[in-house]
């Protein structure tokens, strides 16, 4: 739904209402798009965050795996001399 920001004055409420439900209200200034409603979502709380990152650490670790030593990687590099080739 498109609305200018001169009718929205009346009716804002209405509008908010909306928005929060789900409907798609933008704001229009001079024919334009100027901006949209969209409802704010919660903040998750301090045990659901902790949650998350758990989780991600998991997923992390569980997808590392044990690769070659990055100490010698490198060598191909060089010739037996020590020398660049």
């Amino acid at each position: 739904m498109q609305i200018s920001v001169t009718d929205a004055k009346g009716q804002l409420t209405e509008l908010v209402r909306r928005a929060e439900a789900g409907d798609e209200i933008i704001l229009t200034r001079h024919g334009h798009a100027a901006v949209r409603l969209v409802p704010i979502r919660s903040v998750p709380d301090r045990k659901h965050r902790r949650g998350m990152l758990q989780a991600a650490r998991a997923a992390g670790a569980a997808k590392a795996g044990a690769g070659p030593s990055a100490a010698r990687s490198q060598d191909f590099l060089y010739g037996d001399d020590g020398l660049p080739e």
